[in-house]
């Protein structure tokens, strides 16, 4: 026996009390009476399926609050007696009529063929669902189905369009809309049926003659009759209908029917609703055909000014890695394997990727995949360049606070499409102008638009009298910062030449040295003395008992990885005076939260905080500026001598390439901690260790957890051949010696959770690609004003802005957020609302608050290849999804729709485990006999 979901056993408790309705049986409550009837009557209406048992039903419907059982005696809910109160009328008879047969062939010019003795209740709106469906499966006949036919047209006091009808009902979530069917032919026919084909308890239909197939209308020439749908609802969010409407030429039983569908949008909106609605409708920007130029005179813009002042000497080079001839024939080849090429390197560099990673082929094998990588993101910038199938020129306007710079607008910018960071460069060049091409440096970056500065040459040409000439037509070339690649690049050889296998591929000790004598340790957090695991984990890693192994700290949210590091970073800061301790991250608000929480209990003089010259001097905390390279509004990179007196230094992986270029020696750095490890391509790992770690005398030291967000990849064959895999991870997978510590991961936690369903709609605007979800918004601020309200001793409010945190997948949800949160914060007059962070996973990642709220944006599945491609979204992504759901302290709420959501396995999962502990709020779809059908109309009718 196939064991069947609640929901199927559900939906099989609906068809029979559909049975007993329609032979006049739903008075009869006892157990033993309604279980013979079952076996007997409506087990074996359709033969050869075998249906669960009766106790197996009952049990369905008692957990789902459909029926009340006290010993033998059943008695169904109104919740299930409502859901059939509709404008159709009983079967007189006391058995029910046969069902017929489904017709083998599909006649596209008849429809359908159907049987007027067919029952008119919920398994008949099934089946005629069914058979539409299979229409447009086979032969694509939506546009047929939508279509006005035989004479027959179906209007409104709306006016559809293309079939479908959108109605936007504000704050009272009430609206009845009038249906005219009428016969505009010269033959009569009959109206003999029409249905949503899915169940609404927000829709209602009434026709005055109520209209079945058991009691048809028949329509002279002329003749005209109205439907009335009303919708009634208490819930913001987006309700699409599909009505179906049959009609047949005569009554006559083998006379085929034919329909006509007609979809109905209402979307209850608020207010705020309104105001973050969609500015101008969405225009999607196209992959442009790349034509190589040739090579051009290049007239260099304006750099940010003092973007760094570089005491720090380069004195280890950084080569070029310019990319091999052979890439081109390589990547054909990876794309059709069983091609062999002609190029005998691209087919050596082919199973050099097949093979796996050794100490033999380390370098060589990351550098392949850094090309790969490198490719990639090359091809993906050139689709924004301009013209392009969106935007046939781009135009600059001068900048409103610095006369020299220009602005551009770029769509999508600040949700890295393209990736383009203060510091960065493009090419323009006036259409129709060859020979040469003037480079922008961008001086900052905004939401749809990016601030750039070009040479005097460039001023002088195209601005006049403080103002730039209108209507000039520019071309725009987008281009990679290459640095960051270069700097894997050389670390990738240096691991080599510096001797890291012991790191890289650390192996266990082949004689037994005893356990190593761990130190006595007070902690500055006394909280984790309590926690044995927590506590030797320090002691081990001041100690160094691993060593050249990697100590690996991992687990998952919650359990305290980060603090456990900084606990050791203060542990050997204190008790080990010779130590100098490098501490990295992958990203830098994670490296921001390292250097917090070390400054706690370390003199500000022993720590340095060192940020890239292309980080916004805004984004530094406050706390942090006096212990950082920051100096006004540039950076300071001081020499390195200074630099080798700091007892710790906090940077990101990447910036940590300066210290290796600044010659700062290998081994000067007794440990080097990498928090987010799991975060981090292993060639960014590699970048703080390679000429700067000693194998043998250092200590690494990774932390994270390989199951949360890892790195984020363009190229698919980087993927496939293993460049998705962290440091952390292929240590965890490939090495016994680290797979003694998996019981970190069955460690408990847990906190309050509530999902909120709603059923919005994912929509964007003007040229953004970002997608929003205004009904989500709204129900996020709802929560937000009730977490503000309430109220803890003297009134005051128990929760403050800094407590709480939204995470949303897309830039323009967060905007809208933010303008929300405006709204607001002035409603409620609170002054600090800046202080509640909004953002993205990403953002989040190593960061916790109070309260997290999750808006998951995400109301239909047609967009997930784009949110793959692009690493968006929380649906399909089981890490982004652990990330999002892991931030909070006290109190998770996640607002997201749980039609598309449970399409993958771990919301689906998430869900269930929310209403089985009472924490789901909001839309459910349990009701709904068929709410796929809906959602694959509406996605016919748009695509």
């Amino acid at each position: 026996m196939v064991k069947r979901s609640v929901s199927s056993l559900v939906q099989i408790g609906m068809d029979f009390f559909e049975f007993l309705n329609e032979t006049k049986r739903t008075s009869i409550t006892d157990r033993l009476q309604l279980r013979d009837i079952y076996n007997n009557e409506f087990r074996c209406r359709n033969p050869g399926i075998k249906d669960p048992n009766f106790g197996s039903v009952i049990y369905a419907l008692k957990v789902c609050k459909m029926v009340k059982r006290r010993q033998d005696n059943i008695k169904f809910t109104p919740k299930v007696r409502a859901q059939y109160l509709n404008q159709w009328c009983t079967p007189k008879t006391q058995n029910p009529p046969p069902e017929p047969s489904r017709s083998d062939s599909i006649d596209a010019s008849t429809d359908t063929k159907s049987a007027d003795e067919a029952v008119t209740g919920v398994r008949a709106r099934r089946k005629l669902a069914s058979e539409l469906m299979s229409i447009l499966k086979v032969e694509r006949y939506l546009s047929m189905l939508l279509s006005d036919k035989h004479g027959i047209s179906i209007t409104s006091d709306c006016p559809f369009e293309n079939g479908k009808l959108v109605l936007c009902v504000k704050n009272t979530y009430e609206y009845t809309v009038k249906l005219n069917v009428e016969n505009t032919g010269d033959q009569p026919l009959y109206f003999t049926y029409y249905t949503p084909l899915h169940w609404l308890r927000c829709l209602t239909l009434r026709d005055e003659k109520r209209v079945t197939r058991l009691q048809p209308l028949l329509l002279n020439p002329g003749d005209s009759y109205e439907v009335e749908v009303s919708f009634q609802c208490s819930l913001v969010g987006f309700f699409p209908a599909t009505l179906a409407f049959e009609f047949k030429p005569d009554l006559e039983p083998t006379t085929a029917a034919f329909h006509i569908v007609r979809i109905i949008e209402a979307q209850c909106i608020t207010d705020l609703g309104l105001e973050l609605a969609p500015i101008a409708p969405f225009k999607p920007r196209c992959l442009p055909d790349w034509i190589p130029e040739p090579d051009c005179k290049i007239e260099d813009g304006q750099p940010p000014e003092r973007l760094a002042v570089m005491q720090l000497e380069n004195v280890v080079h950084l080569k070029k890695y310019p990319t091999p001839p052979y890439m081109n024939d390589l990547i054909q080849l990876l794309r059709k394997p069983t091609h062999p090429s002609r190029n005998f390197l691209a087919n050596e560099k082919s199973h050099l990727l097949e093979r796996p990673l050794c100490w033999d082929n380390y370098t060589e094998k990351f550098q392949l995949l850094l090309y790969l990588e490198e490719l990639q993101m090359v091809f993906d910038i050139r689709r924004y360049n301009i013209p392009n199938d969106d935007r046939k020129h781009a135009e600059l306007a001068r900048d409103t606070t610095n006369r020299k710079l220009l602005v551009l607008e770029v769509p999508g910018v600040s949700e890295n499409r393209p990736s383009v960071l203060r510091g960065d460069s493009l090419l323009m060049y006036p259409q129709g102008e060859k020979g040469v091409k003037y480079r922008g440096y961008v001086h900052g970056v905004q939401l749809d638009s990016i601030r750039l500065g070009f040479c005097q040459k460039f001023l002088d040409l195209y601005v006049k009298d403080f103002s730039f000439i209108e209507g000039i037509k520019f071309n725009v070339e987008f281009t990679i910062n290459r640095l960051l690649v270069h700097l894997q690049h050389r670390a990738a050889e240096l691991a080599r030449s510096h001797k890291l296998r012991s790191v890289l591929f650390p192996v266990e000790p082949t004689f037994s040295c005893g356990k190593p004598d761990l130190p006595k340790l007070k902690l500055f957090d006394y909280q984790l003395e309590k926690n044995p695991e927590q506590y030797q984990a320090v002691q081990h890693i001041v100690a160094g008992s691993s060593r050249p192994a990697p100590y690996l700290v991992f687990g998952p949210p919650g359990t305290g990885k980060t603090v456990t590091v900084v606990e050791a970073i203060k542990q050997i800061e204190k008790t080990q005076t010779s130590c100098h301790i490098l501490a990295c991250a992958p990203s830098n608000s994670a490296a921001d939260l390292l250097c917090t929480k070390i400054r706690e209990h370390v003199d500000a003089r022993n720590v340095y905080r060192i940020y890239a010259r292309n980080r916004d001097p805004k984004l530094v905390p406050e706390q942090l500026k006096a212990c950082s390279n920051l100096e006004g509004d540039s950076y300071r990179f001081p020499p390195k001598e200074k630099l080798m007196e700091y007892k710790i230094v906090v940077t990101t992986l990447l910036t940590a390439g300066r210290l290796v270029s600044g010659d700062i020696p290998s081994g000067h750095f007794t440990h080097v901690f990498v928090d987010e490890a799991g975060h981090a391509v292993e060639t960014e790992c590699l970048v703080p260790l390679a000429g700067l770690l000693d194998a043998e005398t250092g200590q690494l030291v990774l932390a994270g957890d390989p199951k949360q967000l890892g790195p984020i990849l363009r190229s698919p064959f980087a993927l496939k051949y293993g460049m998705g895999v962290s440091l952390l991870e292929r240590l965890m997978t490939d090495f016994p010696l680290y797979q003694k510590n998996e019981g970190f991961y069955n460690n408990l936690y847990g906190f309050p959770v509530i999902f909120h369903g709603v059923k919005g709609l994912e929509t964007r605007e003007s040229s953004s690609p970002s997608f929003f979800n205004v009904a989500e918004i709204e129900v996020l601020m709802e929560y937000v004003k009730k977490l503000f309200q309430t109220q803890g001793k003297k009134g005051l409010a128990k929760i403050a802005p800094k407590d709480i945190g939204i995470i949303a997948p897309y830039r323009k949800q967060v905007q809208k957020i933010r303008k929300a949160l405006e709204k607001v914060g002035k409603d409620l007059k609170v002054t600090d609302m800046g202080d509640l962070k909004v953002g993205s996973v990403e953002e989040f990642q190593g960061q916790e608050r109070r309260v997290i709220l999750v808006s998951t944006v995400r109301s239909s599945p047609r967009y997930f290849d784009i949110d793959k491609n692009f690493s968006l979204g929380f649906v399909k992504n089981e890490k982004r999804f652990n990330v999002a759901v892991t931030r909070a302290k006290a109190l998770l709420i996640v607002v997201g729709n749980p039609l598309v959501l449970n399409a993958d396995s771990t919301w689906a999962r998430f869900i269930e485990y929310c209403k089985e502990e009472g924490g789901y709020e909001g839309f459910t779809h349990a009701e709904e006999d068929e709410g796929e059908i809906v959602a694959r109309f509406w996605a016919e009718l748009h695509f």
